[in-house]
């Protein structure tokens, strides 16, 4: 008995393993209710001047991106805003709840892209930012431990939160 090799031919994108994949784990409705549970919400987008940008990079040390930010003024006080920062290649979006004082309520991860690092959705490491304000530190390895295998998402999120925080004190803050 005499046996066959046989060759099935597969196309490439059958092969090559893509290099990053996406998970949506909240929508924007989905963490409001986790960050401020039977709250209402009113959409409040801030479009910042120069001179704000400005400010907030000063403030904070990190480069605003967008002239636009999406904000909720919650109905109780506070705010509720989404952000993306890059993790190593793709954008992670994330959104943060800030008491009424400016101070970090909460804050949860909304989509991640990246292959590597989704650690950053531990309730514990993300509690790290629970009451900061623009007057904290907010630097990876200083106030907030690194997950090691996440660092560069670990770093972006402290550097968004930074940042969100300065914009806070620029811009919402009355």
């Amino acid at each position: 008995m005499k046996s066959e090799l046989v060759f099935v031919a597969l196309p490439i994108s059958a092969i090559v393993a893509p290099s990053a994949f996406a998970v949506q784990y909240l929508s924007v409705d989905q963490a409001q209710k986790a960050i401020f549970p039977g709250k209402s919400f009113t959409a409040a987008p801030v479009k910042l001047t120069a001179a704000q940008r400005k400010a907030i990079e000063q403030a904070s040390g990190v480069r605003v991106l967008k002239d636009e930010q999406p904000v909720w003024r919650v109905g109780a006080g506070g705010w509720f805003i989404v952000d993306e920062v890059v993790g190593k290649h793709e954008f992670i979006t994330y959104a943060v709840g800030l008491n009424s004082d400016g101070s970090v309520k909460q804050i949860e991860i909304m989509d991640y892209r990246e292959t590597y690092g989704g650690q950053i959705r531990d309730q514990k490491w993300r509690a790290q930012f629970v009451g900061k304000n623009g007057r904290s530190t907010l630097k990876l390895d200083s106030d907030i431990k690194n997950i090691s295998g996440a660092t560069l998402s670990c770093r972006h999120i402290t550097d968004g939160v930074k940042r969100l925080v300065a914009f806070y004190e620029i811009a919402l803050k009355h």
